[in-house]
């Protein structure tokens, strides 16, 4: 976790704190099932909740010296309780603790992500709709195809944000499981309705079978979610990129007044946010792999997962909190250039309507061959700047002999390129 990259809110969840306060809750709340089943005395969780107090410095001392979290922070907390400490932790196992509070970080994490999507898509849909008719030209391979809209390129972005929010919905709903099943997850030492206790009590979902540890495809899943929304991040980053290039220019990052691009060029406007985000999901994506191979544990249980999770959860997780609000800003304060937008499009003379003639000669009875080899020679003048594509076809004998002068221009209308734009919207905004 680096400050620079990091909010507040997401932070917290991974605080020591926050930690030791889901501990204590799985810790009372399972005092509370077990007291129903007869397990404890009647009173016990009151008596455990009412005194329970925990320092983190302190566990870490006591860890220390005895080279075991859990039962480090359960030592420190029965410094505050009394007799009633012997009830706490009842048949439990560490991973009881660890997993059930590893997966209610998740969610909330998990949660804190999808509320930055929807921020998110809120911002993408604004320059969606405000662009819808913003025309420019669309590129295939990086050069020139045909006209498409501002608007389009957006609602595109809004379509793969909104399948990421529905996916993260989906990896907070299945990394939402608690097991407090007991040592090899037998529940031979405590009664299954404890399980089903806590889990109500946290709003999570019982884990149907556990071998001592919630198994960890649950956790890939979750992490593989991360890594396809910073995948989707890095798409729109670059686009931003590619079209605010100097030759480009059709869009750029705000740029405030006092706001420098070089150390040592002053008229550098470079997309350093975008950038800064490309490099971001790199991050988020390099949880996948180590995420995967946690699947793969020892029999019921081994420890191999547990360093990975103290660095992927709270990395990963923070990381693309930050992103998704980052690129929320960008969206937001992007500056875009109408004027260049067009220019560009016009920039080689008319080819963008290239297809529009070919389909136009093979309506007239004229192979697709023939058509192909027609629209292409003239192309290729254009190219070398031989001429104007639109002037070129007008004067081309043996295409003017097939087409009017009338349907030659009805095919250098723009506008032909945007009667699909509203059926687009409608499909994507619902």
């Amino acid at each position: 976790m680096v400050p620079r990259y990091s909010r507040k809110e997401m932070v917290d969840i991974w605080s020591d704190d926050s930690k030791y306060s889901i501990w204590l809750d799985i810790e009372v709340y399972a005092l509370e099932g077990m007291e129903l089943v007869g397990i404890v005395p009647k009173g016990t969780a009151k008596v455990v909740r009412e005194k329970a107090t925990f320092n983190s410095q302190r566990i870490d001392e006591i860890e220390s010296e005895i080279k075991h979290d859990v039962l480090a922070f359960l030592t420190n907390i029965s410094e505050s309780v009394g007799p009633e400490a012997r009830f706490i932790h009842q048949g439990m196992t560490s991973s009881d603790v660890l997993d059930t509070c590893l997966n209610m970080q998740l969610k909330k994490a998990g949660e804190l992500l999808i509320k930055d999507l929807d921020s998110l898509l809120e911002a993408i849909k604004f320059q969606a709709i405000n662009h819808k008719k913003t025309i420019c030209v669309g590129r295939s391979h990086g050069i020139h195809a045909e006209p498409t809209t501002f608007g389009l390129k957006m609602l595109q972005a809004y379509a793969e944000f909104a399948r990421n929010k529905d996916r993260m919905i989906n990896a907070v709903e299945e990394i939402s499981s608690c097991a407090i099943s007991g040592s090899v997850g037998t529940f031979a030492n405590i009664d299954p309705y404890v399980e089903e206790y806590v889990a109500k009590a946290l709003n999570l979902n019982i884990e149907p079978i556990s071998t001592q540890v919630i198994p960890r495809d649950r956790h890939a899943v979750f992490f593989s979610t991360l890594a396809i929304i910073s995948s989707s991040i890095e798409r729109l980053s670059t686009e931003i990129r590619h079209l605010q290039r100097s030759e480009v220019l059709e869009v750029e990052e705000y740029f405030s007044s006092k706001q420098k691009g070089s150390s040592s060029m002053p008229h550098k406007r470079n997309p350093v946010l975008t950038e800064n985000l490309t490099g971001l999901a790199r991050v988020v994506r390099s949880s996948v792999t180590p995420a995967l191979e946690n699947i793969t544990l020892w029999h019921e249980r081994d420890i191999s997962h547990s360093s990975v999770e103290r660095f992927i959860g709270p990395d990963a997780t923070i990381t693309l909190d930050f992103a998704l609000n980052r690129l929320t800003n960008v969206v937001e304060n992007m500056v875009v250039y109408p004027e260049n937008m067009m220019k560009n499009l016009e920039k080689f003379n008319g080819l963008v309507f290239s297809q529009r003639v070919l389909l136009s000669l093979t309506q007239k009875n004229i192979s697709r061959e023939d058509s192909y080899s027609m629209v292409q020679r003239n192309s290729m003048k254009v190219w070398n700047e031989e001429g104007s594509f639109y002037d070129l076809i007008k004067t081309d004998k043996e295409i003017s002999s097939i087409l009017s002068d009338e349907e030659i221009d009805d095919i250098f209308d723009l506008n032909y390129h945007l009667k699909q734009v509203e059926t687009i919207f409608k499909r994507v905004l619902k």
